[in-house]
């Protein structure tokens, strides 16, 4: 079943804008939301949902790769947010939701023309250097960084599929010349509050650690949002892995990359 965002004299009224066709896989989650509020003005935005919302949208579950290729029909850009989310999912979720899922969606925008992919990995792919650092990692005068050279460290199976999310779009950037963006997202709060901690399945946290740790990894929602928009903006760029995390005092994610690549200045911080 299929539903177009816009309704077709809208839609036709921003085609003739000349506005660019943007695919968000997970429009539904709380990414997709910010993407949905923050730059539905700037892009003409198409939904793809795994089940049927209170916004129009095409439904098909990206590990079904026949089933998502018709919402990719003249697309320009894709932001592929839609996978398990959560650091505990098992293999089973994992290889299907995130692993064969994000190759479909590579694959589909391929087959379909499509110029650029903006994936949302996480800060999972590398995961093992907090574990590492943690707790003091997140104390304000503590100096260790990790830019976007660092070796792959998953520290989970959720990890392990990001990591392979982005293996599989430098695959798709290198020979098949699609840029791809990915981003090694913190955590982006669907209250967009930094100052509540939320439990950490890896970490064992006293009160002040999961306090000290949300606010060294929050992304603001307008941050997250301006993050995608200048990935799907920027020229001359077909390859990046940068971090997405707000200007917090606390943050550990180097964010020069994506400053100097993407021209990307966070707006928001944590308090410290």
């Amino acid at each position: 079943m299929r539903y177009d965002l816009l309704g077709s004299r809208q839609h036709d009224n921003m085609s003739a804008m000349g506005l660019r066709r943007v695919l968000v896989t997970g429009a539904e989650g709380t990414i997709g939301t910010a993407v949905r509020e923050h730059l539905g003005d700037r892009y003409e935005l198409v939904s793809l949902t795994l089940t049927q919302q209170d916004f129009p949208s095409h439904i098909g579950d990206i590990a079904d790769l026949d089933a998502i290729l018709p919402a990719f029909e003249s697309v320009d850009s894709v932001v592929h947010l839609a996978g398990s989310a959560a650091i505990e999912t098992p293999w089973e979720d994992v290889l299907r939701n995130n692993v064969v899922g994000t190759y479909n969606v590579f694959e589909a925008a391929r087959r379909a023309g499509v110029a650029r992919v903006v994936f949302a990995s996480s800060n999972h792919a590398v995961g093992m250097y907090e574990l590492d650092g943690a707790p003091g990692l997140y104390d304000l005068d503590d100096e260790r960084s990790c830019d976007h050279t660092a070796e792959i460290r998953p520290d989970s199976l959720y990890g392990v599929s990001k990591a392979c999310g982005e293996a599989l779009g430098r695959f798709y950037s290198e020979l098949h010349g699609l840029c791809v963006f990915c981003l090694r997202i913190g955590a982006v709060r669907a209250n967009d509050d930094p100052t509540v901690p939320s439990e950490s399945p890896l970490l064992d946290l006293d009160a002040e650690g999961r306090r000290n740790r949300m606010r060294a990894v929050w992304l603001s929602r307008r941050d997250c949002a301006e993050l995608i928009a200048r990935c799907l903006e920027v020229d001359d760029v077909s390859w990046a892995i940068v971090y997405g995390v707000s200007g917090n005092p606390r943050r550990f994610w180097d964010l020069t990359h994506a400053q100097e690549l993407l021209g990307w200045e966070p707006q928001d911080a944590a308090p410290p």
